[in-house]
């Protein structure tokens, strides 16, 4: 039987090793507040419930089927399996931890916080699969996807002209901004991957966007009429300088990467089997038609809600980035995602008021600081 106290330096290591990239990330973070959604508030709620569930969740999982396993899944399109799920399993858990702690609600357990960092290190490894655990440790680059996934979705990508990079940013656009409301003003929706550098200097950029239909969202029966569930772009770029970071978000230089797209592939992985199927021209305006009513609607259900059901509504969507784990391992309607759950009562209505507005990004140490030393 492993001794505790390995656990204990292997946690600790781990928590160093996302206190220096998570806190460098975090600070450079844009503004989380929104006049329409309390994101700051659901995201405390979403992390508090992660610390107390995660870790026997993460055991149910881990049990059916290794976490090896589902990393390694998360290596197709289509998959929410990503780098992102994956960087938001570690840090919002940790988040609760630190929140948690901090104020004195709950004592530091290394056997919990171990269980959620190891999960988290054998996922991401598989899912990267070239010895590192993140972009960062990579010079933010991200490639899940083989040779194979690379081949198929270059296979049918068409040259593009003025006129075909303007549809283009429009479909983006439009799909972008109806994933982040989708999401409660989160970015989660689409994920890039690369760069996958091509021959004459080229570089393709791959963009997921993920559940654009009905889910286990319980807002979503407005999208009940959007006709794909998931897509996949293919962005073969050319003269520009693309790096991807462990949010699955690009950075390019120059930013104006789309003016820049010599040839676009657009793929749904809907299906038996999960193959790319190419989305044509032809069918992305009613694509968009439907999006956008969806959005609307959304906006308008959004609206009329009261602050915390706004908040549960949020939390429960970073609360469930654990979801895809659970579905990969065929275990998520097995397990309870109720949000809130064991944060009702006092702990929700502490943190219910909390807008984040005066908050200093600085720090006196760490930003998650080691596991309390046994007494």
């Amino acid at each position: 039987m492993p001794d505790p106290q390995d656990h204990r330096a292997e946690a600790d290591e781990l928590i160093a090793y996302h206190a220096e990239i998570s806190g460098a990330m975090t600070a450079e973070r844009t503004a989380l507040e929104s006049r329409l959604i309390p994101v700051s508030a659901y995201i405390l709620v979403s992390a508090a419930e992660a610390w107390y569930r995660w870790p026997d969740m993460m055991q149910s999982i881990d049990k059916v089927m290794p976490a090896e396993e589902i990393g390694a899944a998360g290596r197709r399109p289509g998959v929410r399996v990503n780098a992102v799920h994956l960087w938001s399993i570690a840090n919002i858990y940790l988040t609760g931890r630190k929140l948690l702690t901090t104020f004195g609600v709950v004592e530091d357990e290394v056997e919990r916080t171990w269980t959620v960092l190891d999960f988290w290190r054998r996922a991401a490894g598989a899912y990267r699969a070239d010895g590192t655990l993140q972009a960062w440790d990579a010079g933010f680059k991200a490639h899940p996807y083989g040779d194979d996934v690379i081949e198929s979705l270059l296979a049918q990508t068409t040259a593009t002209d003025e006129q075909a990079r303007a549809a283009i940013k429009k479909l983006n656009a439009t799909l972008v901004a109806y994933l982040f409301l989708m999401y409660f003003d989160t970015r989660v929706g689409a994920g890039d991957s690369g760069p996958y550098p091509l021959d004459g200097g080229r570089t393709l950029l791959v963009r997921d966007y993920y559940q654009l239909g009905q889910s286990d969202f319980a807002w979503s029966h407005v999208a009940a009429g959007v006709p794909y569930q998931n897509l996949t772009a293919a962005l073969v770029l050319d003269g520009v300088d693309v790096r991807v970071n462990d949010w699955g978000t690009s950075l390019t230089e120059p930013e104006d990467y789309l003016d820049h797209l010599v040839a676009f592939g657009l793929y749904t992985t809907d299906g038996a089997g999960g193959a790319l199927r190419p989305v044509l021209p032809d069918e992305w305006d009613g694509l968009l038609a439907t999006v956008r009513k969806a959005q609307a609607d959304h906006y308008r259900q959004v609206a009329a809600m009261d602050r915390r059901q706004k908040i549960d509504a949020g939390a429960y969507v970073y609360f469930s980035f654990l979801r895809p784990f659970a579905e990969v391992a065929g275990v998520a309607d097995e397990l309870d995602w109720t949000v809130p759950r064991d944060t009702v009562g006092p702990l929700y209505d502490a943190l219910e008021p909390f807008t984040g507005e005066g908050a200093s990004m600085e720090e006196t140490g760490p930003y998650y600081l080691p596991l309390a030393p046994s007494a």
